[in-house]
């Protein structure tokens, strides 16, 4: 469009340019839009469309010069004026924005108005202009016919080349029409796509002390979740990016393999009270260095130098490599230094799954800083995976997954962890399937690019049997956080629950491979194995994974229930009822699920005794109840009306 109508405009006229005074037309045109300039008025096939003056003024601006491109500076000076001392920065963004949402338009994917990171602004859709509203639009045939005539030719043998030019012209503003994105991209040469997604990779602990490195890890996180409350802009998740802490790889493969357009990489280092964080930008297409910076703040604005980071890195992927304007954040929050670094003491621990010390260091930051809310989420999470492997009493641990999430919400109530908390004690320990939905949509509302958040919502959909809506945010959650083989383990459970087996036991085989210690995944082997008819081979993946385990991790009690059960439908009852005694002898000292115990007695072909231990576990709430619309453990009572009747108690339908 630029080498269409520069050609046009200044060989029509001499070669000069075309006074705005002599030749502004009172409509602009384009696609389904009509713009009348001087009223300031937008309109779509005949409906007004609101837009504020500047954004009125600025569209026009673009319209009437189609194809150039017009920079920032430009811009301020033709609408803010020279001598402006506003936020002009601020102004431009907000009515870029304004103006395409009156458009439809797409930043990722333009059809009016193109951003040029580093540059500008460029109108790339066809423009027709006309004398007033009642008249035509210039057709396309129109101008490859009248062209010709009047361009001033200095001798015959440049009028081929004028007649090319004109036909070449008509038929570029076709494709353009039809296709502006690839024609720009084989007009310009460009094929460098725009940021679609980015990833944070771990910071290095230039402090000289190994001991700090929780430190760095915190601050990766804390710009991860920051940059991925961007609209429109996927961020990958810390757990795929944290599996590249000490990899020897270059920034190009490390990009393709997390399937990222762009990299930040960077260090923090610690000295006394101050703290000094540099961070840079990587296109990684081609491993160009596009930004860099450093940070410099007191220990206790630790906060508020997580937030000026990410707001740079957002500004950075908008202006420089296309991607989505960056959202505001909300203001930072203080937090004493003390209680900032037992917070993060707290997360490491909850990655390492020692679910209790991360429980304890939780509970001292929050004693050290009572109204900082991702402490009280991130403790949620503790408790939640104590409540679904059955390691603690339901009444107990999504009581406090509840009173957790609540306190979050409470300190802060665009926290996505706190109502993603409170989501997961309403599916799992309230039965308030209604309300776990809205506190779900809720979260990811507020942070799409949480993959935890998505993985718990997948559960959600598969407990309501609504099991394509389950898989696509399952794969979802796996997009966002590819390396992390936990989320890929969720998504054979969800082939299990819709009765795909052999893919299921196909995609479980592959992250064995990887992980070949990884028991969950291991017990959604054995069930898939169960239910294809080959008991033995599950009696083999449960012992692995008992064997596996140590004996006081919160999920052995789990997989050891789910031998039992794997040896009676192998036929194995003398080794089934000698784990049923065990349970039971350890149901006196602890705490053991009467809906694991249910499911042997179920394989034991024991329904009677099965529907005792079913009744308690709807007394106890037991977690994996929720699941029972669809769980192909308990089909042998599906047919009896007692097996309904507890469907109706818990709220499903039967």
């Amino acid at each position: 469009m630029a080498l269409i109508q520069g050609y046009n405009a200044a060989q029509l006229n001499g070669g000069k340019d075309v006074p705005a005074s002599d030749s502004q037309p009172t409509i602009i045109r384009f696609g389904v839009f009509d713009l009348d300039p001087q009223a300031g008025e937008l309109r779509k096939t005949g409906h007004r469309i609101s837009l504020r003056p500047q954004a009125a003024r600025l569209l026009a601006l673009l319209a009437r010069r189609p194809g150039q491109v017009l920079t920032r500076e430009e811009l301020k000076d033709e609408i803010w004026g020279k001598e402006t001392f506003v936020d002009f920065e601020h102004g431009l963004n907000l009515c870029i924005r304004q103006i395409r949402e009156a458009l439809g338009d797409d930043a990722a994917n333009p059809r009016y108005v193109e951003t040029l990171p580093r540059h500008g602004y460029r109108f790339i859709a066809p423009v027709h202009d006309t004398q007033s509203a009642t008249d035509s639009a210039v057709d396309l045939q129109h101008i490859a016919h009248n062209t010709t005539p009047i361009i001033s030719a200095p001798s015959r043998s440049y009028r081929p080349v004028a007649i090319f030019g004109a036909i070449a012209a008509a038929v570029l503003i076709a494709v353009a029409a039809t296709n502006p994105g690839e024609w720009r991209a084989r007009l310009l040469g460009s094929t460098v796509r725009p940021v679609r997604a980015i990833a944070v990779l771990p910071l290095e602990n230039l402090s000289g002390d190994s001991a700090q490195d929780y430190f760095a890890d915190g601050m990766t996180e804390a710009i991860t979740t920051d940059l991925a409350r961007m609209e429109s802009l996927q961020v990958i998740s810390r757990t795929s990016t944290m599996q590249y802490k000490t990899a020897q790889k270059s920034l190009p493969v490390i990009a393709h393999e997390l399937n990222a357009d762009a990299i930040v990489e960077g260090s923090v280092q610690r000295s006394g009270n101050r703290v000094r964080v540099t961070a840079q930008l990587v296109r990684a297409s081609d491993d160009r260095h596009l930004w860099a910076e450093t940070y410099e703040r007191d220990s206790r604005d630790i906060l508020a130098l997580q937030d000026d980071v990410a707001s740079a890195i957002a500004k950075q992927v908008e202006s420089r490599l296309g991607g989505p304007q960056p959202q505001p954040l909300a203001k930072a929050q203080t937090i004493s230094p003390e209680a900032y670094e037992t917070y993060l003491k707290a997360n490491y621990y909850l990655d390492q799954f020692d679910l209790q010390k991360s429980i304890d260091y939780y509970n001292q930051a929050i004693k050290l800083d009572p109204n900082y809310a991702p402490a009280y989420a991130h403790m949620a999470d503790a408790y939640f995976f104590l409540g679904f492997f059955g390691a603690m009493p339901p009444r107990q641990a999504w009581g406090k997954v509840k009173e957790a999430g609540l306190l979050a919400v409470a300190k802060d109530g665009r926290l996505p962890e706190g109502h993603g908390a409170l989501a997961l004690a309403k599916l799992h320990y309230d039965w308030d399937f209604a309300g776990a939905e809205q506190e779900f949509k809720r979260a990811l509302a507020l942070n799409p690019n949480d993959a935890d958040i998505r993985h718990s919502y997948a559960h959600y959909l598969m407990a309501m049997g609504r099991m394509d809506e389950s898989a696509a945010e399952s794969r979802r959650a796996v997009e966002l956080d590819p390396v992390d083989d936990g989320l890929t383990d969720c998504l054979c459970w969800h082939r299990y629950a819709a009765r795909k087996y052999e893919s299921s036991i196909q995609l479980a085989l592959e992250v064995l491979k990887r992980q070949p210690n990884d028991t969950w995944e291991l017990a959604i082997l054995g069930w898939d194995y169960e239910q294809n008819g080959l008991p033995d081979r599950a009696v083999s993946e449960f012992k692995r994974a008992v064997e596996i385990e140590p004996k006081d991790s919160p999920i052995s009690t789990f997989l050891f229930a789910g031998l039992g059960q794997a040896y009676a439908l192998a036929g194995m009852k003398s080794d089934a009822e000698q784990v049923l005694r065990t349970l039971l002898e350890k149901s006196e000292q602890s705490y053991v699920s009467p809906f694991d115990i249910a499911l042997i007695y179920v394989a034991l072909g024991k329904k009677d005794t099965a529907f005792d231990w079913l009744r308690k576990a709807v007394d106890e709430r037991s977690t994996f109840l929720v699941y029972s619309k669809w769980e192909p453990r308990l089909d042998p009572l599906r047919s009896d009306p007692r097996f309904g009747q507890m469907l109706k108690k818990i709220g499903l339908p039967s």
